[in-house]
């Protein structure tokens, strides 16, 4: 077990020391590290490679207060680079392994593990907590996350963000050799939607070679999971994390390679390009986890300015690092105030979300609608549906309480690059016709 006083040392000299490169409220002393481990309080979404890691270097970084969410379970494919994990812990969570193993190993330290999907929490959970670090790997994961934080992004009148409303973020990322940090101040610093484009889209084979002239391992599990699997399972939708579809794209696969005399066909590699799964590389991991770890105690503590705000490492040549300072787009839909929708006084909720469908900039089916903290309407649980569907024929107006203007959050789905995926939008609604709305409020309506 780590000697508790040789572990802060390092960290004193951050924390009780004045410098140069400080923020404008940092008062270095005693106090400030009892307040980072007393009141500081960080979640760490994914327990994988990465967020082993960040799990592993925030604790020795002086936070107390840990909380890591992930979906998935032990695999053996995991053993080589995710270290908190042995051979016993096969079929095990992940968040829970990963707890126990830090609090084992690091005194003081209390982390709360958490067996669940991301979207199975309420989004005022996210809200508990002061920095999120994420340590994903899927480019969906990041944006339902990114669209949680910055949901509870405030403006004021000028549409200036608030700043006690500011859910700070540090994302990681590693592709091999390759990987990211970076720091996502909603409203400040560009969000993860701003620069969506920094993220390729998957590489997708033509249906034709999949179907007729299949060359490569890829192919013939690709052909298993996007062809064949609809023809034996129509209607059926393929969920990459249920071990049994898996296994069958797995089975298929290898009569396909089979058949056309095509090695290599795997069911590591059958998962790793289902899933579109980079090798992961342990050094890659441990490198960018000690940068995002940094970033977290500078916003906790203004010890140092923050990264501005876009670090690449590159370890494939030799070692280059260098960091992009990104503009925020301020007409994002995420991180900006919201998309204003003029509604007269009439419409009633159910009309509300069929506009919601029909909206060029939305295009939100099966939406949740959320005012202040109240369900309005919620798709699932089926008990809130059915105790919420009643709200559907009453007027928007009305449930809102009579306001002339609020935000309400929706929850749905939506179409990108001919993909489905659940988002969170923030929709600043004006009523037309009430006393208190100004024609300012009103111009552009929908």
């Amino acid at each position: 077990m780590a000697d508790t006083s040789s572990r802060s040392r390092d960290l004193d000299k951050l924390l009780l020391r004045p410098g140069n490169l400080v923020g404008p409220r940092f008062e270095p002393g005693a106090e400030l590290r009892d307040d980072l481990q007393a009141f500081a309080k960080v979640l760490v979404v994914g327990a994988g490679g990465l967020g082993c890691e960040l799990l592993k270097d925030l604790a020795l970084t002086g936070f107390r207060n840990l909380e890591v969410i992930d979906m998935d379970r032990i695999e053996v494919t995991n053993l080589n680079r995710q270290f908190l994990f042995r051979l016993e812990d096969v079929g095990k969570p992940k968040a829970e392994v990963a707890a126990k193993r830090v609090m084992e190993r690091i005194s003081g330290v209390q982390i709360v593990p958490h067996f669940c999907r991301i979207e199975d929490k309420e989004i005022e959970f996210y809200n508990d907590f002061s920095i999120i670090a994420l340590g994903l790997d899927s480019v969906e994961a990041r944006s339902y996350i990114n669209t949680v934080a910055c949901s509870f992004l405030e403006y004021d009148s000028d549409d200036n963000p608030r700043e006690e409303t500011i859910k700070p973020m540090v994302d990681g990322g590693t592709e091999g050799f390759k990987g990211h940090a970076r720091v996502i101040l909603p409203g400040i610093t560009p969000c993860f939607e701003c620069t969506i484009w920094l993220f390729p889209p998957q590489v997708k084979f033509p249906l034709c070679t999949l179907a007729e002239t299949p060359r490569t391992a890829a192919h013939c599990i690709e052909y298993a999971h996007l062809i064949k699997w609809n023809e034996v399972h129509g209607g059926v939708d393929f969920d990459p994390d249920n071990p049994e579809h898996m296994k069958w794209v797995y089975d298929e696969a290898v009569k396909r390679a089979e058949l056309f005399g095509i090695p290599g066909v795997t069911y590591s590699l059958t998962q790793g390009v289902v899933k579109n799964i980079i090798p992961a590389i342990a050094s890659t991991n441990a490198i960018i986890s000690a940068a995002c770890a940094l970033e977290t105690l500078k916003i906790a503590t203004e010890c140092s300015k923050t990264l501005s705000n876009y670090l690449t490492y590159n370890g494939s040549e030799g070692l280059h690092t260098k960091v992009a300072e990104f503009e925020r787009d301020k007409g994002c839909l995420v991180c900006g105030p919201g998309i204003r929708i003029e509604l007269d006084t009439s419409i009633t909720l159910q009309k509300f979300m069929d506009l919601l469908e029909e909206h060029p900039k939305l295009r939100l089916s099966k939406a949740s609608i959320i005012h202040r903290g109240n369900n309005l309407y919620m798709q699932a649980p089926p008990v809130l549906e059915e105790m919420t569907r009643s709200n559907l024929s009453l007027s928007l107006f009305n449930l809102m309480g009579k306001l002339p203007k609020d935000v309400i959050h929706v929850n749905g789905m939506t179409i990108k690059n001919d993909q489905k995926f659940s988002c969170l939008r923030k929709l600043r609604v004006v009523f037309k016709g009430v006393d208190g709305v100004t024609d300012m409020d009103t111009a552009g309506g929908a």
